[in-house]
């Protein structure tokens, strides 16, 4: 069953039980009093009057015309000869579905029915008008009719009665007019209220699921720019804010999955570029070799040398396409130990220094630390870091006579390492991307530069991964510097 079957289900169920629940309970209780005044016709019921009995109901609906009338009586009872004073408590009594008779020397005066025979009368009255004194108020039941007696004597000395007759049947009808007009507004007030729960169940659960739904289509369709966006709070509202959350990070894997692919295009891209460039010289120089084009042992060495410089630019491109791979799945090996910042990098300077000479670029080491300075890194990972910086450097050098700087500083917690050229700089345009994967300030590939476009996003990657922090600072034609920070190691005392 669908759950808006369910739903109407419920809202018939909330509409028809109660109604029939409502007339069966009327039904039930109406029958029980009639059956009660049947029940208690010809007995004197005066004592019943205040009692919970069903004879209670008739007597209350005129109460106020029963004590009107003992005060008539007592005060002055041949108001009950007057035919406009008789005419005046009929009518009050007709609101209460009774009419008024009244009897002197045994014969009715006045009676407040006209379809009334008052057959019943001389029963009623029963010689009761022969007592001297007026007995107290009386009720009985005769011939479909609640009949309420006071007994009185007139000024003159003649007996008389006075009869509130209430017909059964006319009250019947009366009361069934009442259970009609509270069965129609039964049924308005719960119509009412199923509507006020129909309108609010549609705003807070079927409005939610068609835009569920609607979402659904969305995806299945590829379409993720959208927004599922509910105010409740309920179960329905966490179930369109996990929706929500599942839209976005599948909208977030889709953008990642296309930019992963946008990126290994760029990378077999550049790979395939970068590789062709030594490749081709590789060839040429070995074919010149097997030609004999190298016929001095000097010429010899040059083409051998050339060979080895270009394989080793192929292994450099090789070894970080490698690299690329385990940055891609975070398995970047690390090896972390205590490394001496100082002599770390005159280390580092002494190893580059003599292929930069060759290259007519002047290599500076500035230590400010203290010679004690300790810090946690991979050796090899940090040495990687230095190369690719300087390679850069190298690459990017426009000046005949090249300059680069290593200077070490105490900044607190941090040693700061700063690598400075005077290179040809980087653009304003180009600065805030330079770490990003494959960014190259020079997009056109005719460069003969090179480089694969990911050294300077491996570079912040191991940086990061050691818990600093890199930045750099360039202006064009002047120069470039690469900052990066690694936090100090500090032996914890136990005292």
């Amino acid at each position: 069953m669908k759950f808006r079957t369910k739903l109407l289900v419920v809202i018939i169920s909330l509409m028809v039980l109660p109604l029939l629940l409502a007339y069966l309970g009327l039904v039930i209780f109406g029958g029980f009093q009639f059956h009660a005044i049947q029940n208690n016709s010809d007995k004197n019921l005066i004592t019943d009057v205040f009692s919970t009995t069903a004879i209670q109901i008739f007597d209350d609906m005129t109460e106020e015309t029963q004590k009107k009338i003992y005060e008539m009586a007592a005060k002055n009872p041949d108001q009950f000869r007057d035919e406009a004073v008789l005419d005046e408590v009929n009518q009050e009594l007709a609101q209460a579905y009774s009419y008024l008779v009244v009897s002197r020397g045994g014969k009715a005066i006045y009676c407040g029915d006209a379809r009334d025979d008052l057959g019943w009368l001389p029963n009623a009255i029963n010689g009761k008008e022969n007592v001297k004194e007026p007995e107290t108020g009386h009720l009985f039941f005769f011939d479909h009719r609640l009949i309420q007696c006071h007994d009185l004597v007139f000024s003159d000395g003649m007996p008389g009665s006075v009869f509130i007759v209430t017909g059964t049947n006319r009250l019947g009808q009366g009361i069934k007019t009442v259970l009609t007009q509270v069965f129609m507004m039964i049924f308005a007030v719960i119509t009412v209220v199923a509507l006020i729960v129909v309108a609010w169940l549609y705003r807070e659960m079927v409005q939610p699921i068609h835009l569920l739904q609607k979402a659904t289509k969305e995806i299945k369709e590829g379409n993720l720019d959208f927004e599922v966006s509910v105010t409740d709070k309920g179960e329905i509202g966490d179930l369109c804010k996990d929706f929500e959350q599942m839209r976005q990070h599948l909208k977030d894997t889709m953008e990642e999955k296309i930019q992963f692919d946008s990126e290994s295009k760029t990378l077999i891209s550049n790979i395939s570029h970068d590789l062709k460039t030594p490749v081709t010289t590789i060839k040429g120089y070995a074919e010149g070799i097997l030609d004999g084009v190298a016929a001095s042992p000097e010429k010899m060495e040059k083409y051998i040398r050339t060979i080895y410089n270009k394989a080793n630019d192929m292994d450099r491109l090789i070894d970080e396409l490698t690299l690329y791979s385990k940055i891609d799945t975070n398995r970047i090996p690390y090896t972390f130990a205590k490394i001496n910042i100082a002599e770390y990098f005159k280390d580092c300077v002494e190893e580059r220094s003599i292929e930069l000479e060759a290259r007519n670029i002047e290599l500076g080491y500035f230590n400010y630390l203290d010679d004690d300075v300790i810090v946690i890194a991979d050796a090899e990972q940090l040495r990687r870091v230095v190369n690719n910086i300087i390679g850069n450097s190298t690459k990017y050098m426009d000046k005949k006579k090249g300059i680069i700087n290593i200077r070490l500083k105490d900044v607190g917690d941090f040693v700061q390492v700063e690598i400075e050229d005077n290179g040809k700089g980087i653009g304003a345009k180009d600065l805030p991307y330079i770490f990003d994967r494959f960014y190259r300030t020079d997009s056109s590939r005719t460069s003969s530069t090179g480089g694969s476009g990911i050294g300077l996003s491996i570079v912040r990657k191991i940086i990061e991964d050691h818990g600093g922090k890199i930045w750099a600072t360039s202006k064009e034609g002047i120069g470039t510097v690469m900052c990066f920070v690694l936090r100090k190691y500090q032996e914890v005392i136990n005292e």
